[in-house]
């Protein structure tokens, strides 16, 4: 069978080459193409399109972009409608695949949804758009399988495929010795994946180093982005980078400063005690604070239900803030061991591993059935 998918970032790049890899698997025949990234590619998909074309985030920089966004919206139809594929698999990145889905299901195409929209955190009425285009839904978080019975909607829960990544990954030794790092515990900087997240949320984080100059800090570095933005960390003598190496910055640190996004659950994942933090645009923040309805912004408090980790949003990011906060966290710190607590909880609201294996068996099932 013939499968288009489409993420837009690196988290659902990751999952999706995880899922082609099963869908391959699954099915001798799978032909997939799409839009996606690296790991998409290296499992199987031929790569049309990569995310980072369309990679903007806030609501001034989409409407400033707004012509390479329909550019590339343009090229999904004209590839699919030359595929002519047995089904379309959109992977998170709500704002372009939930038009894509509508798109799709108007022309006849059967729409899958797999690692559902955060529709459930703000605008939750984008529901009905699912319920309307999307033939079927599947769902990594424990939770969004209640939220989308309240619309009236069953869905599948699959299981979260971090569980897989992160059971697959295998440290590497000489990883310190490889990234000339000293003996020092590391506190590890997950500044994001998109420029200007990097770009703002590094300005805030690499002053606090000073104040710890028993660790070393080390940003987890990304060479899809341009090196300049990292180019701050030299005029600070206890940082570091670490280029495409997340896993095992994690699997070495002591703790973490993490943006907001899938980096919270993988940290929590590796119990690895964290700050959360997230600083965007004075425009951005003012339409998205009128419009989330969710007490967390983080995954790790969203899946644990409960303020587990702390999270400096907007105006509470500062250096002074972030400084306490990441003291009451490292080695000695007293909100350590509540953290490392809570992650055992948080691990068992998880659900099951191989979730790309379960989600790529009902998906060929369901399309052998016609469904």
């Amino acid at each position: 069978m013939k499968y288009f998918l489409i993420a837009g970032e690196r988290s659902g790049d990751l999952h999706g080459g995880n899922l082609v890899r099963a869908l391959r698997q699954e099915d001798a025949d799978a032909n997939c193409r799409g839009f996606g990234g690296e790991y998409m590619a290296q499992a199987g998909m031929q790569l049309l399109v990569h995310y980072e074309k369309g990679a903007f985030m806030g609501f001034l920089e989409v409407a400033a972009n707004l012509p390479i966004i329909l550019g590339l919206f343009r090229r999904a139809k004209q590839e699919i409608l030359k595929f002519r594929p047995d089904v379309i698999i959109l992977i998170d990145y709500a704002g372009f695949n939930l038009r894509m889905a509508k798109w799709a299901k108007e022309k006849g195409f059967k729409v899958y949804y797999y690692i559902s929209p955060k529709i459930w955190a703000w605008n939750q009425k984008r529901a009905l758009k699912i319920k309307k285009y999307v033939d079927r839904m599947f769902v990594i978080m424990p939770f969004e399988q209640e939220f989308y019975q309240r619309w009236g909607m069953t869905v599948d829960f699959v299981g979260n495929p971090l569980l897989d990544a992160i059971r697959d990954f295998t440290p590497k030794p000489e990883f310190r010795s490889q990234n000339s790092l000293s003996r020092k515990p590391i506190i590890a900087l997950l500044p994001g994946s998109r420029k200007q997240e990097v770009a703002s949320l590094l300005e805030v984080m690499l002053p606090v180093s000073r104040h710890f100059p028993d660790y070393t800090f080390v940003i987890a570095g990304l060479t899809t982005l341009p090196a300049i933005l990292y180019a701050p960390a030299e005029g600070y003598p206890n940082v570091q980078i670490a280029y495409d190496q997340t896993y095992e910055l994690l699997s070495e640190a002591s703790a973490a400063v993490v943006a907001s996004g899938t980096a919270t659950l993988e940290t929590a994942l590796f119990e690895v005690p964290q700050v959360v933090v997230y600083k965007t645009g004075w425009t951005t923040y003012q339409i998205a604070k009128r419009l989330i309805t969710v007490q967390y912004i983080s995954l790790a408090n969203l899946v644990a239900g409960e303020g587990l980790v702390p999270e400096l949003i907007q105006h509470e990011l500062t250096q002074e803030r972030l400084q306490a906060e990441l003291q009451k966290i490292v080695p000695g710190g007293p909100d350590r061991n509540r953290q490392l607590q809570g992650y055992q909880k948080l691990k068992s609201e998880m659900g099951e591993e191989a979730a790309s294996q379960r989600t790529a068996r009902l998906m060929v099932g369901y399309l052998q059935k016609g469904g």
